[in-house]
């Protein structure tokens, strides 16, 4: 007997849950949307963002699960088709957390975006895809999804300065497995084109993971939003 497909249908992840820790989004004067990688859940990256976020700041902790922990099959620099439908539908479930920030009264530029390996590059992806001042935006060890980058395919046509300045940190291994370096400075070019305030942070020898220097840079991004 064969079993269904987890990511079969037009939106996989769309009856997927949200989970949500820290200050209640509707008392909160700030939110963070953690998205997580290939294999893991939305509440792994909740710890995540429990670790980075201040006891007292008030901030809401939204995190979007994938259908069956994986947002799209293939790598990332496969073809952008390959990906699909999880691509898209993994983008709909990052913007349907930002919309539950902003539905109840957080502004954009107080909503930061972090995510790691896969949700990394579903967070960058749906930033240089919607641009506008966020609070800010943590790439770990991730990059923008395709084959290759091309940074008019962002950045033309929309105002130079669309992000605002929003602060934009990437961190990654020279070595990583999955994430050539590379991409991460495609990644940071693109951003840059588009007006975000970049921060780009190669680390030797460290792998696929995220550090103590990069928790604590994501920690200071939180802090200033609290």
């Amino acid at each position: 007997m064969s079993r269904r497909d987890p990511h079969a249908g037009a939106d996989p992840h769309g009856d997927e849950e949200l989970v949500t820790a820290g200050t209640p989004v509707d008392e909160a004067d700030a939110a963070v949307v953690l998205v997580h990688g290939r294999g893991a859940t939305a509440r792994s990256i909740v710890g995540f963002g429990e670790e980075v976020s201040p006891a007292d700041g008030n901030v809401a902790l939204l995190a979007p699960q994938a259908a069956a922990n994986t947002w799209y099959p293939n790598s990332f620099l496969a073809p952008v088709d390959d990906n699909e439908p999880g691509r898209s539908s993994g983008l709909r479930a990052v913007g349907n957390a930002v919309e539950t920030a902003t539905d109840a009264g957080i502004a954009p530029d107080r909503v930061l975006l972090a995510g790691f390996s896969q949700g990394a590059c579903l967070a960058s992806e749906f930033v240089a895809r919607t641009p506008r001042e966020y609070g800010g935006l943590a790439v770990l060890s991730g990059g923008l999804i395709g084959e290759s980058i091309d940074v008019d395919d962002y950045a033309g046509g929309v105002p130079a300065d669309a992000l605002g300045g929003t602060p934009a940190f990437l961190g990654c291994s020279d070595v990583d497995p999955h994430i050539p370096e590379e991409r991460v400075h495609a990644t940071a070019e693109v951003l840059e084109a588009l007006g975000g305030d970049v921060e780009t942070r190669i680390y030797e020898g460290m792998g696929h993971g995220i550090n103590a220097d990069e928790t604590e840079r994501v920690s200071a991004m939180v802090a200033a939003l609290a």
